[in-house]
């Protein structure tokens, strides 16, 4: 597997929350409901998506915005607008003032705001649950990332355009896998620009000595590694391999090792049924016991408890 499939094999939608927004100007929604990722595509006219915090961007017809989590933000036609709606967490929709909207920008199926041939139409999809985003991904994105329709062609959007708004069987998992590819996508357009932030370690990738460690310790995690056998297979010393990792990476190899093991157990438990006895061989600890003590000093939690928040 290479280094951005392995990064890329994380979003895995349950669920998701998908809509079709129609909003003639001016519009403006408030958005606070915590989701650790959200999409945004914009079909017709224009938008700005305006952090809290950072710079703010100009969304027009095919450009994509993905926001990461958990901070607020405000979607409208212009950063000036005064919001009309309050989007919470669970998807609440409340008036400014707090009085529930109570279905009043209902449009259809998935669809809402002002009029079905709104002037601006917007595609939103939203993983509800950090546990459906790999943490190695989320800390790899700025909190917003724009792609602007001239840098990117996306044959999925008028497929995601149709699917969004029918009310058939199965649709709900249609849509998941959508937005889940819709997401890589992005992603692999994004990390291809030379201005992507990716993260340190995607970045050593590069250098003819750490890079190969890294992919060692990507390939097979479950081996007993060492700063020794590391620097064996890199033809290098020891302390030039701590040396110039630590300076590449940010940390030192069994401090990355530790927090990769522990990154693909924490996808194990949430996408599988082993047993934690099989998830701890699978990434390289010798028992159970062994892999919850790391577990729960890097998660704050348990394997067992961490498995159960993600189903």
């Amino acid at each position: 597997m290479d280094a951005l499939a392995g990064l890329l094999d994380g979003p895995r939608a349950r669920g998701a929350f998908m809509i079709r927004a129609c909003f003639d100007p001016p519009w403006a929604v408030r958005v606070e409901d915590r989701a650790p990722l959200t999409v945004m595509l914009v079909v017709r006219g224009a938008a700005w998506v305006v952090p809290d915090r950072g710079e703010r961007a100009r969304l027009r017809a095919g450009d994509l915005a993905i926001a990461r989590g958990p901070d607020p933000y405000t979607c409208a036609d212009d950063p000036g607008t005064a919001p009309q709606a309050l989007i919470l967490p669970d998807q609440e929709c409340r008036y400014p003032d707090g009085r529930p909207l109570n279905g009043s920008m209902d449009l259809g199926v998935r669809t809402w705001g002002d009029r079905l041939d709104g002037e601006t139409v917007l595609l939103i999809g939203t993983y509800p649950m950090r546990g459906e985003v790999s943490g190695r991904l989320l800390d790899a994105l700025p909190p917003l990332l724009t792609l602007p329709a001239d840098l990117w062609a996306c044959p999925l959007t008028p497929y995601v355009a149709e699917e969004i708004v029918r009310d058939e069987p199965g649709q709900e998992v249609v849509l998941d896998r959508l937005l889940d590819l819709l997401v890589i996508a992005a992603l692999r357009a994004w990390f291809a620009r030379p201005e992507a932030e990716a993260p340190a370690w995607y970045r050593a990738l590069a250098d003819p000595v750490v890079g190969g460690v890294l992919r060692l310790l990507q390939d097979d995690p479950a081996h007993p590694w060492t700063v020794s056998s590391l620097a064996a297979k890199a033809g290098v010393s020891r302390a030039a391999l701590a040396r110039r990792f630590s300076g590449l990476v940010g940390e030192p190899p069994m401090s990355y090792l530790t927090g990769w093991r522990l990154a693909l157990a924490a996808d194990r438990l949430r996408d599988s049924d082993d047993t934690l006895d099989a998830v701890a061989r699978r990434v390289g600890y010798g028992s159970a016991f062994a892999l919850s003590t790391a577990f729960k000093r890097v998660y704050g939690v348990s394997p067992v408890e961490y498995r159960a928040r993600a189903a």
